[in-house]
């Protein structure tokens, strides 16, 4: 990493800091004028996003991109827009009840200038989300796009600076030595998104500043088929789930556990599920291709060393024709050994294995005994069943009889828990989460403070005696 690039990232954070501290508390017509702008960036250009997109992951349909990125970005902004006054609004309360008349405030005040690192896998919604909540709260943003997606990285760059004036925000990329420096600028909150192990080397640049992080990691998300499910509904759910992006999803489902005995059930339904959804897979252009060689190998890899390890392949749908470039079908593996990587890594790809159960307190247990996972999925429809889920099983969010669309609502948070995470963002949390909640004590004209002032006489005591019988 050259000192110029260094140099030039500071200079940028320091030249953004300087805007902010000339108008630290923006109102919220400005905050409206910022999210408005981005908002026309992503309507006036969709086409040229999508055919960005696609150009980056060597195949990715514009139906997948509009669904799953441009809606819930614009979702996002209008949701921001509709409640910004609510948020921005401080909240009065009465001091406690031995400070009367006394009143206290709590104040949203921006942070600062916030740094935002963008994955691959949905480049758009990954960079806009915290980038609407960042803005909302009154910031300005840095954000650092994915080197994966290049050409994508480059149009958001330039469309920017395009609809933002200089030191409101801007793009900076670069391979992951600039990603390294970034990292290591002194933000006044830093927001990564990626894998775990990525996610500590950030959060240990992050502490050499004391800089505030959110981490949205991944980790092995389950999918639970309970004894009381629809079965047919559950396995659609659950496939959608794993195919939407060709399984590149933090969120995807990462393995079913499902009672035993059904997993030829499983296999069935699912290839029933995938000819419908993808009668052409391979060459329909409807399932999006692996986004490049080298994760394609990876991926391949995982399958192979579980098979030579005694598992069962079995793909929902022909494999793709050699010209098909990096299409992997969707395969689910069965009786696969718990040492399989497959088993211990994040999959990040059409890859699913299935893991039988007996009762649902060994699923639970199972569950339980892993690293908590960014999500988790419950398909039952008896509601004693979904409460102790609820209640038993931490992740950083719950989805019960679907998969994925708990991260659309914006009313809820999104992130992770342990190892799926530090934080999280969305709507109000994310306002929050890029918010100095100031708490403000206000004291009346008239008060009888001084009571409590020395020197501590009989008065004084009778008085602490009075406090401390509360």
């Amino acid at each position: 990493m050259s000192e110029s690039v260094v140099s030039g990232l500071t200079d940028l954070l320091q030249r953004m800091r300087q805007a902010q501290r000339e108008q630290p508390h923006p109102d919220a017509s400005l905050r409206r004028i910022r999210l408005d702008a981005l908002a026309a960036l992503l309507r006036e250009n969709r086409p040229a996003i999508c055919e960005a997109i696609d150009a980056d992951f060597g195949g990715r349909p514009a139906e997948e991109t509009d669904l799953l990125e441009l809606f819930p970005s614009l979702q996002a902004l209008a949701h921001a827009r509709r409640h910004l006054r609510r948020w921005m609004k401080p909240k009065r309360h009465l001091a406690g009840l031995w400070f009367l008349p006394a009143r206290t405030l709590l104040v949203p005040r921006p942070l600062g200038v916030v740094g935002i690192i963008v994955p691959w896998n949905y480049p758009l919604f990954l960079a806009v989300g915290p980038l609407v909540d960042a803005l909302a709260a009154g910031n300005r943003a840095l954000v650092k796009m994915s080197e994966y997606t290049p050409r994508f990285s480059a149009l958001f760059g330039q469309l920017v600076e395009r609809y933002f004036p200089q030191g409101e925000v801007r793009v900076v990329n670069g391979d992951a030595g600039v990603a390294r420096a970034f990292s290591a600028l002194p933000f006044d909150h830093l927001l990564f998104t990626g894998s775990t192990d990525v996610g500590r080397h950030v959060m240990r640049a992050a502490a050499a500043n004391l800089t505030p992080v959110t981490l949205e990691l991944g980790g092995k998300s389950p999918a639970i088929i309970g004894p009381g499910a629809r079965f047919e509904s559950a396995v659609e759910r659950i496939v959608y789930g794993k195919c939407v992006n060709a399984g590149q999803t933090c969120i995807a489902p990462d393995y079913v556990l499902l009672p035993r005995g059904r997993e030829a059930d499983f296999i069935a339904t699912a290839q029933r599920v995938v000819a419908r959804m993808y009668p052409q897979l391979a060459t329909g252009g409807q399932y999006a291709s692996i986004i490049d060689d080298a994760k394609h190998a990876r991926l391949i890899r995982l399958r192979d060393e579980a098979v030579a390890g005694g598992a069962q392949a079995h793909a929902l749908a022909a494999s793709s024709p050699a010209d098909a470039g990096r299409v992997l079908p969707p395969t689910v593996l069965t009786d696969t050994p718990e040492d399989a990587a497959v088993m211990d890594e994040e999959i990040f790809g059409p890859l699913l294995p299935l893991v039988p159960y007996d009762t649902l307190d060994e699923a639970l247990a199972y569950v339980a005994a892993r690293p908590h996972p960014l999500a988790l999925y419950l398909f039952d429809n008896d509601s004693a069943v979904q409460r102790r889920v609820e209640q038993s099983q931490a992740a950083g969010g719950m989805c019960i009889n679907d998969t994925l669309y708990h991260v659309a609502q914006h009313h809820l948070p999104f992130g992770g828990v342990g190892a799926s995470g530090l934080g999280a963002y969305h709507g109000e949390a994310g306002f929050r989460t890029f918010s100095k909640m100031l708490p403000v004590f206000r004291q009346a004209r008239l008060n009888g403070v001084g009571l409590l002032n020395p020197p501590y006489g009989a008065r004084f005591r009778r008085m602490l005696d009075l406090l401390l019988r509360r």
